[in-house]
């Protein structure tokens, strides 16, 4: 008896390297349940994008369209003025928003930041934590997303707003 073929991903050209978007779930859904799973899911997101793990983000939650981020408040990411810096802010909000548009994008689209704003409403102290829901749209053509993301005191008040523009497409490689 025969199996039915099953549909896969083309296979990616001699080097190159995994698509994010094909391996980004599947690992978290892999490592997040393991005993320190998180912990080595962040550290593999640090291989993957260095200058984000400048603020050892710590994934807390990951599905399609939403991901929530936290920032443990240290002197490393503190500015002159005691309060986490504005940039580490910003680091942040990317993350929880990429985490979330990769995560939702089907493995035949990418996506790439373009464009940023950030309003600051606060002074940012303690434990942060970042948090984007979003739709993300499953693009035949280029197009830009710009979901948006809070960020939360341990109070729960909201100390930022971003809007990052990511532009998602159809993977032609």
């Amino acid at each position: 008896m025969t199996s039915p073929a099953r549909a896969s991903a083309p296979a990616p050209a001699a080097g190159a390297r995994p698509s994010p978007t094909a391996t980004i779930l599947p690992r978290w859904q892999q490592l997040s349940r393991l005993p320190g799973g998180r912990w080595l899911f962040a550290r593999l997101l640090a291989v993957m994008v260095p200058y984000t793990a400048t603020i050892r983000p710590e994934v807390l939650e990951l599905a399609p369209g939403r991901a929530r981020v936290r920032l443990r408040d240290r002197r490393r990411v503190r500015n002159h003025l005691a309060s986490i810096h504005a940039i580490a802010l910003a680091n942040l909000a990317e993350a929880a928003s990429g985490l979330a548009v990769i995560a939702g994008l089907p493995p035949t689209a990418r996506g790439i930041l373009v464009g940023f704003r950030i309003e600051y409403l606060k002074k940012a102290r303690g434990t942060l934590v970042a948090e984007c829901t979003c739709e993300v749209p499953a693009p035949s053509e280029p197009m830009d997303f710009e979901p948006s993301v809070d960020i939360r005191d341990e109070a729960g008040d909201v100390v930022a707003r971003a809007w990052p523009s990511w532009r998602i497409a159809p993977n032609t490689r």
